[in-house]
């Protein structure tokens, strides 16, 4: 199914939103609770074990490489691509085929900021945690790079000047049903922020985008709102897709984000 999994953060929102508010409420002595308290933690989810974990068996394993192979291609961040004015009317279009003309430029400004965010991290923790109504997803290329190439299992980055920043080849690990996320790790030695890549089955050919995260801690990667990654999941598109993907890509984020919420 065409399905955006960053559907699946923006509706968390509403929930963590809530859980959050209730968490830091008033104690009997008058005080406010401490973070630890509130639910956003359990909220995310901690790294799957038994059926939410596939493990690499050999259904799972040749998915994974399929996965791989769909993705060749370089990438760039996607919401810039998409935030570009010249697609204003675009987002206000397919807004108001979902919520109608007059509340769809509000709807297009919660689109477009949703997952516009500039924190990760416990710094994003602290503030949303302060200012539940600021929550939003960064969704930007991370460690200095401005452009990934995913060649079969190789997967590089390239900064700005078109420099190489890493280049490594990549094993499936792990497949956690609950997040979709295709865990691959690392062949080589020292691979620090490139050590692990949680991929989204997202492909360019099924929503127009890719959905993924990196980094060197397992475990990290696999909470959203919790830890030295949370509030990130880089997203990205291909460096030669058309004018029609991208229109494809934000009418599959509006439509289902706003139909479901």
């Amino acid at each position: 199914m065409k399905r955006t999994k960053l559907t699946a953060l923006l509706l968390t929102f509403a929930m963590v939103l809530s859980l959050a508010l209730a968490g830091c409420g008033s104690s009997n002595n008058g005080t406010t609770s401490t973070p630890e308290t509130s639910t956003p933690a359990a909220s995310s989810t901690t790294p799957s074990t038994g059926a939410a974990s596939s493990g690499a068996t050999a259904d799972m394993t040749q998915a994974a490489e399929q996965l791989l192979v769909d993705l060749k291609g370089t990438y760039e961040e996607l919401w810039p691509v998409i935030l570009d004015s010249k697609y204003d009317q675009t987002w206000l279009d397919d807004c108001k085929a979902v919520v109608g003309e007059k509340d769809a430029e509000t709807a297009a400004q919660q689109m477009k900021t949703a997952c516009a965010g500039k924190l990760t991290g416990q710094e994003a923790v602290d503030a949303y945690t302060k200012d539940p109504d600021s929550m939003a997803f960064n969704c930007e290329f991370t460690q200095n790079v401005k452009q990934f190439v995913f060649d079969g299992n190789k997967i590089s980055g390239l900064d700005a000047d078109g420099k190489e920043v890493f280049s490594h080849t990549y094993k499936y690990v792990d497949y956690n049903a609950d997040l979709d996320f295709y865990e691959y790790q690392s062949e080589d030695a020292d691979s620090g922020e490139f050590t692990w890549f949680f991929m989204r089955s997202d492909t360019p050919a099924s929503t127009w985008h890719i959905e993924f995260r990196y980094g060197s801690d397992q475990d990290a990667l696999s909470e959203y709102v919790t830890g030295k990654y949370a509030y990130w999941m880089a997203a990205g598109i291909l460096t030669d897709c058309s004018e029609e993907d991208i229109g494809k890509a934000i009418n599959l984020f509006c439509e289902e984000n706003l139909k479901e919420s």
